[in-house]
């Protein structure tokens, strides 16, 4: 990472810190904020040391089953804290239980093995379907009271999964099946955290991981701080999200630097028919003092919103180089309903467009078809969910509403603003306040509706104005 660019961020946090006095007396912090995230973490202080159960930190000999036992004996005896020598230590999928804090100090580094048959399959869910797919690198399911801390590394070496979805794509593409790549190429994740509560992630940097970095999945009260992740580290990673908070509740997200290739920041609450079908929402989600550099969005919301996703504070962001800064997308299929959503004292710089709203966002991925000569009575149960028709057709047009960005300063975009609603469904009740924005072309608006704007600047190099079509009560 260059050294300008950390100076740069650095500065802008100040800057966002020093520019919001008056928005601050605006943008009143809701009660529900300071519930979000751990409240009760293991506190025993016993030490298991891997190396003491035989693990070996010469990153080459596998220490799974070495690393799991000092886990197991640390939960049987009513929790402490696994702690490693300095050294690189190879390993599969290990499983965290309650009252456990795993210290990955400074000098340590977890290396993920390359091997998919270390990852057995366990019942998750990706993307927002529920399927059989490969456990995380490192996995907290049904506990509580569980800690990952410390200033090492965990480098999850997805690289070989990265290049066997790019090819597995190309095949796919050609034969009309764009639509279940993602869920046909199992890749590890680095960190999942499933249907738990009370689970603090801190200090710790990430690097290539396999498919998502961080999944925050049927959980509540989790805190994420201080995470670094790189996945764009010898190669640029695909689906590479950085933290994904999905269809789970008082989550608090602060102090993290993240350059990925997907979506930096996203909440997800499932998709289609399978979505539909579990209906638990992503909702009081805290995220502040963050910074996104490549990757598709600051903050993205979708496109998996069936759910629906509500009570969103983000606040003191910047963003540098990435694709999008607010991005809001779903799909006709998805349903669901985003609202509440506080967007508020933002950096941008260098990004694609700003502000980006879609509801039929990306068709290609977003719609399932069959191609001919398939028979579906032989085809897997994942595709089968994928393929299942929402029915009635209106379960599945989104809703997007009661949105509020306030104090957002944008330089060198490419677009100030994309939105687009649908006939059957405006996006109403976005509210912009002190938000200035330089872009070489300033977008575009449609099916929106109930729009305020107060003291708003956009400065398109084209010298054009957004373009404002099929909207009621929308005027810039």
């Amino acid at each position: 990472m260059k050294i300008y660019d950390r100076l740069w961020a650095v500065i802008a946090v100040m800057l966002i810190c020093g520019s919001a006095a008056y928005a601050d007396t605006v943008d009143m912090e809701p009660a529900w904020v300071k519930n979000a995230g751990a409240h009760h973490l293991a506190k025993k202080n016993k030490i298991f040391e891997v190396t003491t159960y035989g693990a070996v930190n010469d990153g080459k000999t596998l220490n799974t089953k070495f690393i799991q036992n000092a886990i197991d004996d640390c939960s049987a005896l009513g929790g402490g804290i696994v702690t490693f020598a300095p050294g690189k230590y190879l390993t599969g999928a290990i499983y965290l239980k309650q009252n456990i804090q795993l210290q990955i100090a400074k000098g340590v580094e977890i290396l993920g093995s390359q091997d998919i048959d270390d990852y057995p399959e366990i019942p998750t869910r990706v993307a927002g379907i529920e399927m059989l797919w490969p456990s995380a690198l490192i996995n907290v399911l049904h506990q509580h009271k569980v800690s990952i801390t410390g200033g090492g590394i965990i480098n999850a070496q997805g690289k070989p999964f990265w290049d066997k979805y790019w090819q597995m794509r190309k095949n796919y593409e050609a034969q009309g099946l764009r639509w279940i790549i993602d869920y046909d190429a199992k890749r590890p994740r680095a960190i999942l955290v499933s249907d738990a509560e009370d689970v603090m992630l801190s200090g710790v940097t990430i690097e290539q991981a396999g498919f998502w970095t961080v999944q925050l999945l049927y959980s509540k009260f989790i805190t994420v701080d201080g995470l670094t992740i790189l996945n764009n580290i010898d190669g640029h990673g695909p689906s590479t999200d950085g933290i994904d908070v999905d269809s789970s509740a008082d989550v608090l997200i602060q102090n993290c630097d993240i350059d990925c290739n997907d979506d930096n920041f996203c909440l997800k609450a499932g998709r289609d028919w399978d979505g539909l079908r579990v209906s638990r929402p992503t909702e009081y989600v805290v995220i502040r003092n963050c910074i996104a550099r490549a990757g598709s969005g600051l903050l993205t919301i979708g496109s998996e919103t069936s759910g629906s996703i509500r009570h969103v504070w983000a606040t003191h962001l910047s963003a540098i180089g990435t694709k999008n800064g607010l991005n809001i997308k779903s799909a006709v299929t998805r349903g669901g309903t985003v609202e509440d959503i506080h967007f508020q004292h933002i950096e941008m710089k260098d990004v694609g467009t700003a502000i980006a709203v879609n509801m039929n966002w990306n068709p290609a991925y977003s719609y399932s078809a069959l191609p001919a000569g398939y028979d579906t009575a032989h085809i897997p149960p994942h595709w089968k969910k994928m393929l299942a028709k929402v029915e009635p057709a209106e379960k599945g047009i989104p809703h997007f509403k009661d949105v509020y960005i306030s104090d957002i300063h944008v330089s060198g975009a490419k677009q100030a603003i994309s939105v687009t609603g649908l006939p059957k469904s405006l996006v109403t009740g976005f509210h912009f306040q002190d938000v200035s924005t330089q872009a070489k072309s300033a977008g575009n608006i449609s099916f929106a509706g109930d729009w305020t704007f107060d003291r708003v600047s956009i400065v398109a190099e084209d010298g054009r104005k957004v373009n404002i079509t099929e909207s009621e009560q929308v005027k810039l």
